[in-house]
């Protein structure tokens, strides 16, 4: 009679490595996902940033130009007066104004006026300089009532 040897295999059955690739795989294509979700909403924030800093610049400038404004009016005022008193009387002691930067946003400016002592002293100083929300910032959505019967 012969005695049939069987032979122990030890090594990595076929099965083995398959499951291991198939894992792999899933984890570089899950990896991939994260990556893209992720960049499209680093991209979504970044509009919005560049959009918001855009307006409030574009704020800025209008302030800029109506305070140009208001110092030639206070020149021009200043010119035509004879005494303090006169001054004031004409341009008021403060001017405030403000200047919508979005739907929930305006940048308030308050300037209080100045009688310069000479013609190149300032003809106000600027008090407030600030960005206020009138609204809200979070976008409310409608709720809705899922029953299930």
């Amino acid at each position: 009679m012969s005695i049939k040897r069987q032979k122990e295999t030890t090594g990595v059955n076929v099965g083995t490595s398959s499951l291991l690739l198939v894992f792999v795989v899933m984890c570089l294509v899950s990896f991939a996902t994260l990556a893209t979700v992720s960049a499209r909403a680093d991209e979504k924030l970044n509009n919005k940033v560049t959009e918001r800093s855009a307006s409030y610049y574009a704020a800025c400038n209008e302030a800029e130009e109506r305070l140009a404004g208001i110092d030639d009016t206070l020149r021009t005022l200043y010119a035509g007066v004879s005494d303090r008193d006169d001054y004031y009387a004409q341009a008021g002691t403060d001017i405030d104004f403000a200047i919508p930067v979005s739907d929930v946003q305006t940048l308030s400016v308050s300037v209080k006026v100045n009688y310069p002592d000479n013609g190149e002293d300032h003809f106000y100083t600027i008090t407030k300089w600030k960005l206020e929300t009138t609204g809200s910032l979070i976008e409310e959505k409608p709720q809705t009532l899922n029953l299930l019967f």
